[in-house]
């Protein structure tokens, strides 16, 4: 049989580990230049998987290792080693310097001697990691050529595995960053990129689309997430814009309920339990691979996974805003003052805290805790709340228990909202300078969200209208302020409130104040 006539399963369904013009890497270590050439002969028309072979010798272990260490990509497929070199164990050493000193487990080794009595055929398979062992009296041009379709194809399928390993750390990395999103914009801006890195690809190249359909939803409801054009991100685009021929795809995939799998694109479909239908499309320049294919096949269903649960987490997060508003409210209306109080401060208060330098985790949460901050006025009697005239002093030692009660109320829920809540209920009326209620507590030692709402709520209150009085105006605001910096407040944030007034002003015509007028007993 001729051995152009060898014949091997077929490799159509497999993965090409090889860029399109590259070679399959042989080295060939031996120390007869002989051997070099009869080597040569034999494989110089081999072809495997659509790549040809590229030779390369060593005639030493010496040699191989300098070879090998240069490999740090492991391209080099196959080395077929002669057992008996420099010396007679040289080829065994060079096999145990691969395995255990360079840590390379990818590239296949063939044994071959012309010496099988230095080196006895079962005991070197047995102890040695080698995936062939061959005799030269009994290596023809047939079984050399077979033991290497085999080693190649044992490498291709090594490095097809390991492909697929890089690639779903990358799928988890990339989850993890979705995980860390906080709004949909977030979210929305780490697609792109992330799926650029998961094809090992320029951004700049692919077009890619992220869509949801919600249930009941037709095709012209789409919600596209994100959208690129060259390299620039685009979020929540309109539907209309989209290129027709996309469009059309995206409207295949949701039809037939799967995902497309093509040369030069991929659309893939997931839809959850809830029934929201995911959509993300990838376009490439270069042809799609099937380990591309499966990668962003897994990247949709963690897009459409993450998606769903951050939405959860923005109904969630708006329904515990919601909720503080509404008890934040509800006090302020038993106490006869506006409800849109509370929705001030709570603004006012995030701008300050980012102004001062907290992350936005810690300013939102600020915001979500601080319309709690006089929550302890439910426990104050009506008529000493109010009390449309000055307290006595026992009123008054009696209205300075409402931020302990407040503490009290919030202080045993685990939920972060109400524990900050807390605290700032605690500590809204304590003074930078020890002179404030309930603990007297000066400086750092008053909780930052506390000194933050302070500021806040004197501000609002100040610019507010009440039956008894007008607003105060930008510069008796103003003065006040500087009046008070050191002493009831912290200047640093006095500081920052009057650096950027109209930004703060800016709430109030955002949040206007009731037409009814109503007492205003909050600095009582």
């Amino acid at each position: 049989m001729d051995d152009d006539e060898l014949v091997f399963a077929s490799d159509e369904l497999t993965e090409n580990v090889l860029p399109q013009q590259a070679k399959w890497r042989i080295l060939v270590v031996d120390d007869e230049q002989e051997v070099h050439q009869v080597t040569s002969l034999v494989m110089n028309d081999m072809v495997f998987d659509g790549h040809g072979i590229r030779l390369e010798f060593a005639s030493s272990a010496k040699e191989a290792k300098a070879i090998l260490a240069d490999d740090t990509e492991h391209d080099i497929a196959v080395a077929i080693i002669d057992v008996v070199m420099e010396s007679s164990h040289a080829g065994l050493e060079l096999v145990q310097w691969v395995r255990d000193e360079l840590k390379n487990h990818t590239i296949r080794l063939i044994l071959r001697t012309g010496q099988p009595g230095e080196a006895p055929e079962e005991s070197v398979i047995r102890d040695y990691d080698i995936n062939d062992y061959k005799n030269k009296t009994e290596l023809t041009a047939l079984r050399l050529k077979t033991s290497l379709y085999a080693t190649l194809r044992s490498y291709r399928d090594i490095r097809i595995i390991e492909r697929h390993r890089r690639g779903l750390e990358k799928i988890i990395d990339a989850t993890s960053q979705f995980i860390e999103c906080d709004t949909l914009n977030e979210f929305a801006s780490t697609i792109l990129d992330q799926i650029s890195v998961i094809l090992n690809i320029e951004s700049s190249q692919i077009v890619c689309c992220a869509v949801v359909k919600e249930p009941n939803q037709s095709h012209s409801d789409l919600k596209i997430l994100a959208a690129n054009q060259g390299a620039t991100l685009h979020l929540a685009v309109n539907p209309s814009t989209l290129n027709e021929i996309v469009d059309k795809r995206i409207a295949e995939a949701l039809e037939a309920k799967k995902n497309i799998e093509k040369e030069d694109y991929f659309v893939g479909y997931f839809t959850t339990k809830r029934g929201t239908e995911s959509v993300l499309y990838v376009e490439n320049e270069a042809r799609l691979e099937a380990v591309q294919h499966h990668l962003l096949g897994v990247f949709t269903h963690n897009i459409a996974v993450a998606h769903e649960n951050l939405k959860l987490r923005e109904v969630i997060k708006e329904s515990q805003k919601e909720l503080s508003y509404v008890i934040g409210e509800a006090v302020e209306m038993r106490s006869k003052e506006t409800g849109s109080h509370v929705k001030r401060v709570a603004e006012i208060s995030y701008l300050l805290a980012k102004k001062y330098g907290l992350s936005e985790a810690d300013a939102e949460l600020i915001k979500l805790a601080s319309p709690l901050h006089d929550v302890g006025k439910v426990g104050i009697p009506d008529h000493i709340l109010n009390k449309p005239g000055k307290h006595d002093v026992d009123e008054q030692k009696i209205m300075q228990t409402h931020p302990f009660i407040g503490y009290e109320m919030l202080k045993k829920s685990e939920n972060p909202i109400l524990q900050l809540g807390a605290h700032i209920s605690h500590e809204h009326h304590e003074h930078w300078d020890g002179n404030g209620y309930p603990r007297q507590l000066c400086g750092n030692d008053i909780h930052v969200a506390g000194r933050i709402t302070a500021v806040a709520d004197v501000f609002d209150a100040l610019g507010s209208k009440r039956c008894y009085k007008g607003p105060w105006t930008e510069e008796e605001i103003v003065e006040y302020f500087k009046q008070e910096k050191g002493k009831r407040f912290e200047p640093e944030l006095v500081d920052i409130l009057l650096a950027d007034l109209p930004s703060f002003l800016e709430v109030r015509r955002k949040f206007p104040d009731n037409p009814t007028e109503r007492a205003d007993t909050s600095e009582k």
